[in-house]
């Protein structure tokens, strides 16, 4: 066990430094003259101690280097000050930007608030995922649980609300289960990437798509077939690829698309981290993003402004979107009505590098 140095008040004042082990409440109330009820209240900030007495006991804790017995006041007050978040991956998303900035965003709130964040990842739709959401509601080791990337029935959402826990998701859902959420307007933001993109000229535009079980994917898929429906446009079902939201599958999608004849003149990634891959395919073919075949995403993850060339995508507050839910279920936790229980986000069209007007005549891939 590790020793630990600390100073200790006598008649004088702070004296000498000692080996010991944690200061106590009873250290405290010795050092001062005053009782432990006394000292434990000033600290509790109880407005029946006198300001002058509160102000000399934090004084003495500080200097004495005490630690709150924070498993017992979390049990005094019922509470654990967690919020749980369950990252659903099958591979190491903390190396994703999109879940950083989301993360960071949670993190950030929830210690403006003194909660601690107690964060998993499990593979989405398997008993390992379930089992984390069981074990996190029925230990109680959570006060309350942040759901991202809402899914088609989602069985998580299904689940949550008949445990009575507060909980906020990033994401709409198709059940029939009343819950706050934060989401972006998906549809609007394809329809305008459509646009933009039908504005250049181009007329064979291919999608690399969301797994199908993602509401997300919903919505951003009908955006865009909406937009390309009003100018009586379709796609072709070869020009329409099922990613992994990863860098490597937008890859592997673009060069299938690049081996179509005709090929696509417009790719459009259903997340940056697609088309950031579709642009890697893209340049390795000998094509020229921009020029020969334009590329868009959706997120705006800080890597999309300095790619090479800069990706045209819809930019939507990951960051902030991390803070506002992280805050909706801090509210709720506390007994607070929220104001507001289902927020849309409209997302904004950034126009980039990596998107520019068809080109006269098919572009294939060099010989």
């Amino acid at each position: 066990m590790g020793l630990v140095i600390r100073n200790v008040l006598g008649s004088a004042g702070f004296r000498r430094a000692t080996l010991m082990g944690p200061v106590t409440l009873k250290d405290l109330a010795e050092a001062l003259g005053l009782s432990i009820t006394t000292v434990s209240r000033a600290l509790a900030g109880y407005n029946d101690v006198a300001a002058s007495t509160r102000q000399r006991v934090m004084d003495a804790a500080a200097q004495m280097g005490y630690v709150p017995d924070v498993t017992a006041r979390r049990l005094q007050k019922g509470r654990t000050d967690t919020i749980g978040f369950v990252i659903p991956t099958s591979g190491p998303r903390f190396s994703d930007p999109y879940f950083s900035e989301l993360l960071a965003g949670i993190g950030n709130e929830a210690a403006r608030h003194n909660y601690d964040l107690l964060v998993s990842t499990r593979t989405p739709d398997t008993p390992e995922e379930e089992a984390t959401y069981r074990r996190l509601i029925e230990g109680r080791l959570v006060d309350g649980l942040l759901v991202v990337r809402t899914r088609v029935k989602d069985r998580r959402l299904a689940y949550l609300a008949t445990t009575g826990l507060p909980f906020v998701a990033f994401g709409r859902s198709d059940l029939e289960v009343e819950f706050p959420c934060v989401d972006e307007d998906g549809f609007r933001g394809l329809e305008l990437l459509g646009q933009h993109l039908i504005d250049l000229g181009h007329r064979r535009l291919a999608f690399i798509a969301a797994p199908e079980n993602l509401m997300f994917g919903v919505y951003r898929r009908a955006g865009l077939e909406a937009v390309l429906q009003r100018h009586e446009l379709s796609m072709p079902a070869e020009y329409v690829i099922v990613g992994d939201l990863t860098q490597r599958g937008g890859y592997t999608a673009t060069n299938q698309l690049l081996d179509l004849s005709p090929p696509p003149t417009a790719v459009v990634a259903c997340n940056d981290l697609m088309a950031l891959g579709a642009i890697s395919a893209v340049q390795k073919s000998g094509l020229v993003v921009g020029r020969d075949i334009s590329i868009t995403g959706f997120d705006d993850i800080p890597p999309a402004e300095h790619a090479h060339p800069t990706l045209t995508t819809m930019r939507q507050p990951i960051y902030d979107i991390g803070r506002q839910v992280c805050s909706m279920l801090i509210q709720l936790i506390q007994g607070e009505v929220l104001t507001k229980r289902h927020v849309l986000l409209q997302p904004t069209l950034i126009v980039r590098e990596s998107t520019g007007p068809v080109q006269d005549g098919p572009h294939v891939r060099p010989a």
